[in-house]
């Protein structure tokens, strides 16, 4: 089949190349997306094959026989590595048998199979990179045995993922080959793994290059190149997440990597343009990621991942940092930056997430944002003190590597902005000073409850004081099957109860597109900060709610200030207020509710929310935690403040709550 199709393309190349073209512009024609940049367009097929350099001249970064790289190095950071890798020398491999596999179709459970799947890889990783470290051969065997066994694996797709075969959830049908983010990033280990060893894994066999080629192609390669219906391209659906940059960065690796017929090279990266191009079309002109800051670092940084290798393909001919949407994606990273590992956690996010700073690094300095590459710097230079190594992504060490001395050299610190605002995805941010932790910092999100993994939560907020957590969300806890179903919600931390939010006749807020807020309007100036937006529409009728306008407002140096101004059509059920904070709660005479925690470092921080007694009646509710990912950012607990509602039977009130430091 490939070959038939290999001389389909050869003898028929212009003609490809035409419809190519067209279906690209197109497809965002369409779909009125002609304000984005189109790398389809700007790099037509006919342009690509002048542009790329042909794949036996690419040379991105130095191979294993290219000595003078690695032994420049820094001697810790290779004596680190290999003494990482030596612990694997002669020790079996992780098995996956098929009832391990089976176990999400059996019982929903993800991790047990994903925990031995990604230790095969991160193993070969470290193996890679210390044997170009060395170069003795003592790592060799053992890479071999880690490639052979991914080599042997029926298939490199997650269990979870799996159900789109046409089989079903179960075991893969060998027979038809699906492509996910993991196949994907399976492919690109094995394509560096490739480049950068080349010769050396023919001296123990030479049966091995020529294997992982071919399940490269079986895999990933053909299927991608000969479908265009994986929901992940984008080609037939509206739903666009971080998979299509991601899965599209490794397909690229592979094909620049391996494809070695340079006219069928070019067109699989122009069909991979095609993609990234309705990737960035679904973005807002705000660069805002909806899914959140964990998930930044495979949407739009996947994307620069795909940016950097088209850029090193062609020599720097392939370029667009110069687009404001390109600059925008990158910025979203330091505009949800709290204090140091605290970031917005809206959607499937952690409060704690450790970004790349390297990638944040090389990102800024393609665009030229000096927030960005100091926020990068920074956080790569307090990594460096605790692990020289730069992680167990192979194509993104492989670049951290190679810039270790640009960002040793950059003054790196923290990218403190005073406010944001991102319109598109409505998320505001604000703290009390520019380039300062200190005091009080809000943020608030409008938007609607069919984002990317979403959470009923529109109109929700933080507020962290001295840069430490005081209102919170709660995030996410480790997936499920349950997590990715039509039960999604029924999972606590995906509920408006579970949020910042009111619970109106008992009612909480509905997943959906339709859900959405209105009347959003943000406005900021040197002494205030707001957000105000009526979320009435994000509960369905049967909570009675004819408008429901929450205002939240940072007055600088002073104290976050939450008005909720309702009128209802009925009063059928309880009216309730929820406040989540990982605090300490002291209920006090007078409405007040004293708020006290620890940051890391033991140094203790309060602050007081005050409300008005006769409105409202406090209770806390600790909640247990028992989940890993949850308790990584908040501990054994949290606690639920709920504030009900005095007069029970009242269609019309305004509540007036506000928060200040002690």
């Amino acid at each position: 089949m490939r070959g038939q199709l290999k001389s389909f393309m050869l003898s028929n190349a212009w003609i490809v190349s035409a419809l190519l073209l067209l279906g690209a512009t197109s497809l965002i024609a369409a779909a009125s997306r002609d304000t984005k940049p189109s790398l389809g367009t700007l790099y037509p097929p006919e342009v690509l094959e002048k542009f790329l350099v042909p794949a036996a001249e690419w040379n991105p970064y130095a191979k294993i026989g290219e000595r003078d790289f690695w032994e420049a190095l820094p001697e810790r950071t290779r004596q680190v590595q290999i003494t990482e890798a030596e612990k694997f020398l002669g020790q079996p491999w992780p098995a996956l048998p098929a009832t391990l596999y089976l176990e999400f179709a059996r019982i929903g459970n993800r991790s047990n199979f994903e925990e031995p799947y990604f230790e095969r890889r991160e193993r070969l990783t470290d193996l890679v990179l210390a044997e170009c470290m060395e170069n003795k051969g003592r790592f060799v065997d053992e890479i071999v045995n880690g490639l052979w066994a991914i080599l042997e694996e029926s298939s490199w797709v997650l269990p979870a993922h799996i159900g789109s075969q046409k089989a079903g959830v179960g075991l893969p049908d060998t027979g038809e080959p699906i492509v996910d983010l993991f196949s994907a990033e399976t492919v690109g280990i094995l394509s560096w793994s490739y480049y950068l060893l080349g010769e050396r894994l023919d001296q123990v066999s030479p049966l091995i290059r020529p294997r992982l080629v071919k399940e490269a192609h079986t895999r990933v390669l053909d299927p991608c190149f000969q479908r265009d219906d994986f929901w992940w391209m984008a080609f037939h659906t509206d739903h666009i997440n971080n998979w299509n940059p991601w899965c599209n960065s490794n397909w690229l690796t592979a094909a620049l990597l391996l494809e070695k017929d340079d006219k069928l090279r070019t067109m699989v990266v122009a069909k991979i343009l095609r993609s990234l191009d309705l990737f960035m079309a679904s973005y807002h002109a705000d660069g805002g990621c909806d899914e959140g800051p964990s998930y930044w670092g495979r949407a739009g940084a996947s994307l620069f991942d795909c940016l950097e290798l088209l850029r090193s393909a062609s020599n720097g001919k392939i370029d667009i940092y110069d687009q404001t949407l390109i600059r925008e994606m990158g910025r979203y990273i330091y505009r949800v930056h709290i204090d140091g590992p605290y970031y917005i956690n809206f959607a499937d996010a952690p409060a704690k997430l450790t970004i790349s700073g390297d990638l944040v690094f090389r990102y800024g300095e393609r665009i030229g944002d000096k927030n960005m590459t100091a926020l990068g710097a920074f956080v790569e230079q307090q990594r460096m003190k605790s692990s020289p190594l730069p992680g167990r992504d192979l194509s993104r060490g492989l670049a951290a590597l190679a810039g270790l001395g640009a960002i040793t050299k950059t003054e790196g610190r923290e990218s403190y902005i005073r406010d944001a605002w991102l319109d598109g995805i409505q998320v505001m941010a604000a703290r009390s000073k520019e380039g300062s932790a200190e005091g009080l910092y809000l943020a608030a999100k409008g938007g609607h409850n069919n984002e990317s993994h979403n959470h009923n939560d529109v109109g929700n907020f933080i507020v962290y004081y001295n840069g430490q957590p005081v209102l919170i969300d709660a995030g996410v806890g480790t997936y499920t099957r349950k997590t990715f179903s039509d039960q999604r919600y029924e999972i606590w931390t995906m509920q408006s109860a579970y949020h910042n939010l009111p619970t109106i006749n008992g009612v909480m807020q509905h997943e959906g597109r339709e859900f959405a807020a209105r009347d959003v309007r943000y406005h900021a100036d040197d002494s205030a900060a707001e957000l105000s937006l009526d979320i009435a529409g994000t509960y369905p009728e049967k909570a009675g709610v004819r408008s429901w306008k929450r205002t939240v407002r940072l007055e600088r140096g002073k104290a976050v200030q939450l008005t909720e101004d309702y009128s209802l059509s009925r009063r059928e059920a309880e009216l309730t207020l929820s406040l989540m904070t990982p605090c300490a709660v002291e209920l006090k005479a007078g409405g007040r509710i004293s708020l006290t925690g620890k940051s890391g470092s033991g140094e203790q921080y309060a602050v007081e929310l005050k409300y008005d007694a006769s409105k409202l009646a406090p209770k806390v509710e600790k909640i247990a935690l028992d989940d890993n990912r949850l308790q990584a950012s908040w501990g054994e607990s949290l606690n639920r403040i709920v504030l009900s509602a005095v007069n029970q039977s009242a269609l019309k009130d305004r509540w007036n709550l506000s928060l200040s430091g002690k």
